[in-house]
């Protein structure tokens, strides 16, 4: 934990700890984590909540999980209690401090009038066309709208016509008057309120306008009294139109936003919108696809949310954007799943192997570790009989140099068992071995001789007669650039071989009473999860959830 307090030393704990010096916001430090409720959390999102709730934890402080509801048309239930689920398996607790943006909106509203009254707000009639070509551009000024002008009486009574639903979506809008000049296109005169007759998750059909997301988002954290807003930098041009809000509506509030760099990994998208396409176009099975970088997407694949807390300890908080190579975050799945995944035989290509010197009936049980990083865990027993089944690649009729397992002639240890040497295989009418004949040597029972004779080569096995069959999937990168939007439409860098389906692979029995999200390292294969919403005791499904090779270099 030394380690990771060092790397999230960063700018915003220096902001906070000069607030706390200095007693702003009365000594307290009040976070929240604000996601809006149109689709699953991912990767980049489990930074952020990391960020906050660890930022109030380490500074006796709070956060609230506020759902940012303003747009009924993009919104679900079902997107707010997946949130809710995923932030509760990273290990956070809100407690009583969950808000919607949709309990406030009366008080948005009441704001909203009091911006009217103050002159600083004014009901547009413009089209939404109108309304950006007098917007301006980067380089070039924006122009007043002609209904800027409007006086406060009207423009309360146009306000109120436009929540009482006597206009038409699109016929107008509530803009702040600000600046139509300002260098910062955001303030020139950003729209508040718009119409849409849309049912909402929460309040059904009780309002026909909502508020703008920069003016909901902004007004919800000073109603809160959030103390420090942390938002990635794409809010940052944001700032003025946050501060102008709070400022204006004269909320005993200062809430402070802090912008950082927001996590880019290769390999992946992480738009809500491209991840929705993904969904919705059939190109994976849904939200949860072991493959997609969603926070339920990897839980099912077999991350753990350790791993992805030491991976945001790790990429640690930054001003500047940056991609992160999707590697890093493999290491520290690897690391941490070395550490709990207990460990199983399982051959995924099965060739049979007959040890021809051995009695046709005994069955001999032998003591196996379930985890050599962590003796705690114990042993299990595993059965080792006659007929077992080795990895088809384990064995070679014409081997190259150095090839250390079965070939005619050759000799290796099963693991934990006996030593094996190959005397025949069998072939079928293609030439492909079928069966492959050894002899063992009894003096070498759990895989060692007296003598300390040693052969080079190791297989993990399968005994025949106690093996069950389970289903592997092993999942490979869901695009095959590690920009996958470098050509424009990132459909066209899809891997068609992200996932792999087997249907033969053969298991230790203990894995027949393996759990869902259960972990496990198959010997040899790498590190896989008893899959949480497809696997049944009838049939069990595993998903490999990263491979035994670690390509990123410390």
């Amino acid at each position: 934990m030394e380690e990771n307090k060092t790397i999230l030393k960063n700018f915003i704990q220096k902001i906070i700890e000069e607030d706390l010096a200095a007693g702003k916001n009365n000594g307290k430090v009040i976070t929240r984590f604000p996601p809006e409720p149109n689709g699953y959390l991912h990767i980049g999102h489990a930074k952020s909540i990391c960020l906050n709730f660890g930022l109030a934890k380490q500074y006796d402080g709070v956060t609230h999980l506020r759902f940012d509801d303003t747009n009924p048309e993009k919104e679900e239930v079902e997107y707010a209690e997946s949130i809710k689920t995923d932030v509760k398996w990273l290990g956070f607790d809100w407690g009583d401090k969950l808000f919607y943006a949709s309990d406030y909106f009366e008080k948005l509203y009441d704001y909203a009038v009091l911006l009217i009254e103050k002159e600083l707000a004014y009901v547009d009639s413009l089209d939404s066309e109108k309304i950006r070509e007098y917007r301006g551009t980067l380089t070039e000024p924006g122009k007043a709208s002609p209904y800027r002008n409007r006086s406060v009486k009207e423009n309360l009574e146009l306000f109120a016509k436009m929540r009482a639903g006597e206009f038409k979506e699109g016929e107008c809008v509530l803009r702040a008057k600000i600046d139509m000049a300002s260098p910062n296109i955001n303030m020139r005169d950003p729209v508040l309120y718009r119409i849409k007759f849309a049912s909402h998750h929460r309040t059904g059909d009780k309002w026909c306008i909502y508020p703008m997301y920069d003016y909901a988002h902004a007004l919800s954290d000073a109603i809160e009294k959030i103390t420090h807003s942390v938002c990635t930098l794409e809010f940052e041009d944001h700032r003025p139109l946050y501060n102008w809000c709070v400022e204006k509506t004269e909320i005993d509030a200062q809430p402070q936003q802090i912008e950082f760099a927001r996590l880019n990994l290769t390999y992946v998208v992480m738009s809500k919108r491209k991840l929705l396409r993904l969904v919705k176009e059939g190109y994976v099975s849904g939200w949860d696809d072991p493959r997609m970088p969603t926070i339920s997407g990897v839980r099912r694949r077999g991350y753990t949310p350790q791993a992805i807390h030491e991976f945001a300890a790790r990429i640690g908080v930054a001003k500047a954007d940056s991609i992160v190579d999707y590697a890093l975050l493999e290491y520290c799945l690897r690391e941490d799943l070395n550490r709990r995944a207990q460990r199983r035989m399982v051959v995924l290509d099965p060739l049979k192997l007959t040890i021809k010197n051995y009695p046709d009936d005994q069955v001999e049980w032998f003591d196996a570790e379930n985890n050599p990083e962590d003796l705690s865990m114990g042993t299990r027993k595993i059965p080792f009989s006659k007929h077992v089944y080795i990895e088809k690649e384990d064995f070679m009729v014409d081997p190259p140099k150095k090839y250390f397992r079965l070939s005619p002639g050759g000799e290796v240890r099963l693991k934990h068992a006996y030593y094996v040497k190959c005397v025949d295989y069998k072939t079928d009418e293609a030439g492909n071995v079928t069966e492959v004949i050894c002899e063992y040597d009894p003096k070498s029972k759990g895989g060692w001789t007296e003598d300390g004779r040693k052969v080079k080569g190791t297989s993990h096995w399968v005994s025949a007669s106690h093996a069950i069959k389970i289903e592997v999937r092993l999942y490979n990168n869901l695009f095959l650039k590690e920009n996958p939007e470098e050509d424009g439409d990132f459909i066209k860098n899809l891997n068609k071989d992200s996932l792999e389906i087997l249907t033969s692979a053969i298991a230790e029995e203990s894995l027949a009473d393996a759990k869902p999200e259960e972990r496990f390292q198959f010997l040899r294969q790498g590190y896989f999860c008893v899959d949480s919403k497809e696997s049944s005791k009838e049939k069990p499904v595993f998903n490999r959830t990263v491979t035994l090779k670690d390509s990123f270099k410390i």
